[in-house]
């Protein structure tokens, strides 16, 4: 039996895109040699890298002059990457929005290179709400925000868009998930892993216009500019994760895009959501406008019940669903390429849980 992957990340990923990809690890392009052993500056890997660097443009709708990257280090490296290359080195400043564990992490890179504004902070209940009507102070480099949060299973629903300095965006555990308009940011980033492909990829989307502003003397390899200049091949790039982020990207496009999948995560979260507030044995964790249409979070109202709960989903092949440490309770993440009949099986297991202990 399949399993029902709630996991947090890596992420599920399509039944047909794991067979193709499987296929090329043994025999890629017919060449009789594997993905992971041919030359990553062939012409059939270099058409692997153009084709998804199209899709990814035609499916998010990215303007002209912005240039998508595929590198490494994940989301931790670009918490470094983006305030080098855009905080200014003398006298840098930037504005953060602190919505939990990963924008704090991104907060704590920023300032080894200049000052740090945190401009909205919902640390004061344990993250459980989006921070709202908050100003951005002039003078800042820009603004940085993290779409979606993954251990508290909190989302942005209406997006900043600062007057007077660049906008950055952490969209690592939603991207491709719903409809954004790229154009309103300067800066999007990603870890690959969540809604993307396998993890080992990092998807970074820049207008070109904003780079080499600062005034530093950039490591060759943090430079936004070289990695452009290179076509994303600076160095040797993570082959089988590009090809898989590929073959996703593909499937997308095949089913109808991002505005198709946004309506079934819609009805993905409409489903779980309205189940945790009618069963009085659950309740969500995250302020409702906020929640996560990705990630959702929440408890048993009586702890007893864990035990038999965690029998009933575990047998109905349900698997992932542990909260994290911060929270405790449950984590449902209901990423692109979760099926809608993934989450019914979880509803059931609670509405079991119900019937047998009202």
């Amino acid at each position: 039996m399949k399993a029902h992957n709630f996991s947090a990340g890596p992420c599920i990923l399509p039944q047909g895109v794991l067979k193709q990809a499987s296929d090329a690890v043994l025999n890629f392009d017919n060449l009789g040699l594997s993905l992971i052993e041919i030359s990553h500056r062939s012409k059939n890997f270099v058409a692997v890298v153009e084709k998804t660097e199209a899709l990814i443009k035609e499916l998010m709708g990215i303007p002209a002059g912005y240039s998508v990257l595929f590198l490494q280090g994940g989301a931790s490296l670009e918490f470094v990457m983006v305030a080098m290359n855009l905080m200014k080195e003398e006298g840098g400043k930037a504005a953060y929005m602190d919505t939990g564990t990963w924008a704090n992490k991104a907060i704590k890179e920023a300032k080894r290179f200049g000052e740090v504004t945190v401009v909205g902070n919902s640390s004061d209940k344990n993250y459980n709400y989006i921070p709202k009507g908050f100003s951005i102070p002039g003078g800042m480099d820009y603004f940085h925000c993290t779409s979606n949060n993954t251990i508290y299973g909190t989302q942005v629903k209406n997006f900043v868009k600062p007057a007077n300095c660049l906008n950055v965006c952490d969209m690592s555990s939603d991207i491709m998930s719903r409809t954004v308009n790229v154009a309103d940011f300067d800066l999007i980033y990603a870890g690959a892993q969540k809604n993307m492909g396998p993890a080992g990829a990092t998807v970074v989307i820049v207008k070109d216009e904003i780079l080499g502003e600062t005034g530093r003397d950039l490591p060759s390899y943090l430079n936004y500019q070289t990695h452009i200049d290179k076509d994303s091949m600076f160095n040797t790039p993570p082959v089988f994760a590009i090809y898989v982020m590929m073959l996703t990207m593909q499937w997308l496009k095949d089913n109808g895009g991002i505005s198709w999948v946004e309506g079934v995560n819609q009805q993905k979260a409409d489903l779980l959501y309205t189940e945790i507030d009618r069963n009085p044995l659950f309740k969500g964790t995250a302020e409702v406008e906020d929640r996560s249409n990705m990630n959702a979070c929440f408890l048993l109202t009586n702890e007893a019940l864990k035990e038999p709960f965690d029998a009933l989903w575990k047998a109905a092949g349900v698997s992932g669903i542990n909260g994290h440490r911060s929270v405790g309770g449950y984590r449902a993440s209901m990423y692109n390429a979760l099926p809608l009949e993934s989450v019914a099986v979880l509803v059931n297991a609670m509405q079991e849980l119900e019937k047998n202990h009202r």
